[in-house]
């Protein structure tokens, strides 16, 4: 029973950690579960198309009453408006992000390479915030329409119309227990799911169609009222043009459209530094995907408009969240309706898997490489059950309303957009394209007026989304401050001369002096040794070498190190180091020293002058402050044997 007792919590660690090694590394995953499509191999375009477009196509299932409430009688020219936006706009930006991250990294990606420090990181862990915000909002709104589909379906309405909560949660449970179980990104699945959800939107709007075509007088309603409404053409499009920015759903899916292209197969002859027909390919199927969309939101819209009573779109209203379905119930029947109600909710449940791959393959791409969240996080199933009580949370905030929703949602597929759009801006000037500069800045301007006109509609959006920011920061410190003292060199590279004088001091005593390099005059180093001897009480025949860590970057967490030696003023060793912290380096540098020689080194420090706290902040700042106990303390976390630590000396 005992032993029992103790292999459960082990077997249960490993289970949950399965894949922690890989993750992270060169080949490793990529996805959930999954390792990635080796080079030159993958799916055709149109196939891959199908995964993304289980979150792009699947928002027929809410955009149409969301665009009515918006919009009301306007609707079809704010959706046209939707759609130039879209094909001007969006669609050229994600063109440019796949030529400049053709790996599936995104815009993130590329802003990231504009900044660095801490300025860098923190920019982009904003990003990640509305990121998060994009993908959990895609999790519990899908949720929530596809639970408005099923509880409003005639046959099981009177049964389930009061437990919507409960069905949207236990939905978000069955996608966590898919990931925890393994997901594998089906994309035959997808293929067949999309295919059967177009095909049948495809009859609804041909039906749609010709009821409003044999009933002529819905046309002429729907005119003379538009008209009574907003008098001329002119008024109109400057209505529509307002009420833009709360259509901004339609937008949904290029990001995730950049992160897929791994999977598209390309040519032959790409390369992974070159892939340029993975490249082409993903082209197509941005363009494909958003043309595909863009004739559904125009003929839904429009049909919509005209057939579904007003009140009906409102909460409450039998049109509410799901005005296709009630278009497929009034005029197809009820065997077709329960199979478009069923469809659709596979679809938005599916596009609440696509949203969780987005996420498991989004955040530990970033957070771990920043020692901003613990090792755990590489793993896929403890992100997983995280991010499925955080679609608790914000089912329950939102009492599984797709409406109230929106604003979330659209403020955070906005905020990818606009930061994508200044990206490729920024490339494009590098470039030194001078046109392309000009039409991506006026690109750019435009998503970012439209965000900030949704942020001040729908100020619950950036709410939101400024509660995840907080949140991913807050953890993201609060990790790197508990990770401070962990050894963070990936590997230690020494040159020929460095190797020579490791194998030199390796027959006596080895001993290390930590020097902070100043003149680097004959007298610095003279005055150093001297130092060292009186305050260690060391006789004048001892050998030192001396080590000098060069601070660059001390925002990043893991880097290689590479050991570089000279000979300064004819009989001085140093070896020089460059590292984002120097009690890191230099604890790698001794542990490596101690492995390949066999011999335990001795380092020296003198201690370091003001408060011990300041000290500390500079430390785990800017990667210096306190140097000899931090590295004392590195050393000791990283080497529990006391016996084979190397020794720190302090006077």
């Amino acid at each position: 029973m005992a032993t029992t007792d103790l292999a459960s919590p082990s077997r249960l660690r490993s289970w949950m950690l399965q894949g922690l090694s890989d993750m992270g590394k060169s080949g490793g995953h990529t996805g959930p579960h999954a390792e990635p499509v080796p080079p030159h191999q993958g799916q055709r375009w149109w196939r891959v198309m199908c995964l993304t477009g289980v979150d792009y196509f699947s928002t027929l299932g809410y955009q149409p009453g969301i665009a009515a409430l918006a919009a009301g009688l306007l609707s079809p020219i704010a959706t046209i408006v939707l759609v130039i936006v879209t094909l001007a706009g969006a669609l050229p930006v994600y063109r440019r992000v796949a030529e400049e991250s053709p790996h599936g990294e995104g815009s993130i990606a590329m802003l990231e390479r504009l900044l660095s420090f801490w300025k860098g990181k923190l920019f982009v862990l904003t990003l990640l915030g509305f990121a998060a915000t994009d993908f959990l909002i895609t999790i519990t709104l899908s949720a929530a329409d596809a639970s408005t589909h099923l509880i409003e379906n005639p046959h099981l309405t009177s049964t389930l119309h009061d437990h919507k909560m409960l069905i949207t949660l236990v939905l978000v449970a069955l996608l966590g227990a898919v990931f925890l179980k393994g997901f594998l990104e089906a994309i035959g699945v997808a293929v067949a799911l999309v295919g059967l959800y177009l095909g049948l939107n495809v009859v609804v709007v041909i039906a749609g169609l010709w009821h409003v075509v044999t009933e002529g007088h819905v046309i002429t309603d729907w005119s003379s009222a538009l008209t009574a409404e907003h008098g001329n053409v002119f008024v109109m499009i400057g209505v529509a043009l307002i009420v833009f920015p709360k259509l901004a759903l339609g937008l949904s899916g290029f990001e995730t459209g950049v992160a897929v292209m791994p999977h598209v197969k390309g040519d032959t002859g790409d390369t992974e530094e070159r892939p340029a027909g993975r490249i082409r390919d993903t082209k197509k199927l941005l363009t494909a995907a958003a043309l595909i969309m863009s004739v559904f939101l125009i003929a839904t819209s429009f049909i919509t408009t005209l057939l579904i009573p007003e009140k009906e779109f409102e909460s409450g209203g039998k049109a509410n969240g799901r005005a296709l379905a009630y278009l497929a119930h009034d005029y197809l029947g009820g065997v077709f309706g329960t199979l478009y109600d069923v469809s659709t909710i596979a679809i938005l449940w599916f596009a609440g898997a696509s949203a969780m791959a987005g996420l498991l393959n989004l955040m530990p791409r970033y957070l771990p490489r920043y020692g901003m969240a613990p090792h755990w996080a590489r793993a896929v199933r403890p992100m997983v059950i995280v991010f499925t009580l955080v679609g608790f949370l914000v089912t329950w905030v939102f009492d599984a309303d797709v409406d109230a929703q929106g604003g979330a949602y659209a403020t955070g597929v906005l905020v990818l957009i606009s930061s994508a759009a200044i990206a490729v801006t920024i490339a494009a000037r590098k470039a030194g394209q001078r046109n392309w500069t000009i039409a991506f800045a006026i690109i750019s301007a435009v998503f970012l007026y439209v965000t900030v006109a949704n942020v001040i509609e729908r100020p619950d959006g950036v709410k939101i989304g400024a509660c995840f920011i907080a949140a991913i920061i807050l953890v993201s410190l609060l990790s790197r401050l508990a990770r401070a003292f962990e050894l963070r060199v990936t590997s230690v590279t020494l040159d020929p001369m460095a190797e020579r004088f490791i194998r030199d001091i390796a027959s006596r005593k080895i001993r290390f002096i930590a020097n902070e390099p100043d003149q680097r005059d004959k007298a610095e180093y003279h005055d150093k040794i001297q130092q060292i001897r009186a305050d260690n009480d060391m006789p004048e025949q001892e050998d030192f070498v001396f080590v000098e860590v060069t601070v660059l970057d001390p925002s990043e967490f893991e880097a290689g190190l590479t050991v570089r030696g000279e000979v300064l003023h004819g009989r001085y060793r140093v070896l020089t180091l460059e590292s984002s912290s120097i009690p890191n380096a230099l604890a790698a540098l001794l542990l490596h020293v101690r492995d390949t020689t066999n011999c335990i080194p001795h380092i020296y420090f003198e201690w370091t002058e003001g408060n011990p706290f300041h000290n500390f902040l500079r430390f785990f700042l800017f990667g210096q402050g306190e140097v000899a106990p931090v590295t004392r303390e590195v050393l000791r976390e990283a080497e529990p044997d006391r016996a084979r630590r190397p020794r720190v000396h302090t006077g």
